[in-house]
């Protein structure tokens, strides 16, 4: 009996840090009628986040501590931009974080504003860190969600 709790035992932690080996974040754009504003949503894990943001400061952080907010909004908004076909960047707006136990979401805006096509979306978040990062974007224009995938073999992508 022990045994089998001893083997059960291993084969979760194998599980656990096995689980985390993916490193992937997400992104939901969308525009809002009733605002007239772009929405954009994204969540990521809490703990790479964290080991970022102490990796590029040089101390630990707590991202449920009001301190740690003002870092994670700068590295997010160097990270994270969206263009105009000319190049001209849109102004997005930070409006706040939410963090629980295992993610870190996070909202932005684009007042007044709807994506055409042809916009060009920088998402660099955690692809500088991390390797493997994969972040997925679901972008909704006129009803239809397109699903953008960026990683390191490329960060900047066209709108449709």
């Amino acid at each position: 009996m022990l045994r089998a709790v001893a083997a059960l035992m291993l084969a979760c932690a194998g599980m656990t840090a096995a689980a985390h080996n993916f490193h992937m974040g997400m992104a939901d754009i969308s525009y809002n009628e009733r605002t007239g504003s772009t929405e954009i949503v994204h969540t990521y894990t809490g703990h790479d986040l964290t080991a970022l943001l102490t990796e590029l400061y040089g101390r630990q952080f707590d991202l449920g501590r009001a301190d740690s907010e003002a870092p994670l909004r700068r590295y997010v908004e160097k990270q994270f931009t969206i263009s105009r076909a000319d190049g001209k960047r849109l102004p997005l707006q930070w409006v706040g974080a939410r963090v629980d136990a295992d993610s870190v979401v996070i909202f932005q805006e684009i007042p007044r504003t709807r994506l055409a096509k042809g916009d060009r979306i920088h998402n660099a978040l955690l692809i500088d860190f991390l390797p493997s990062q994969k972040n997925t974007v679901n972008l909704q224009t006129d009803g239809a969600t397109k699903t953008l995938i960026f990683d390191q073999r490329g960060v900047d992508q066209t709108a449709p």
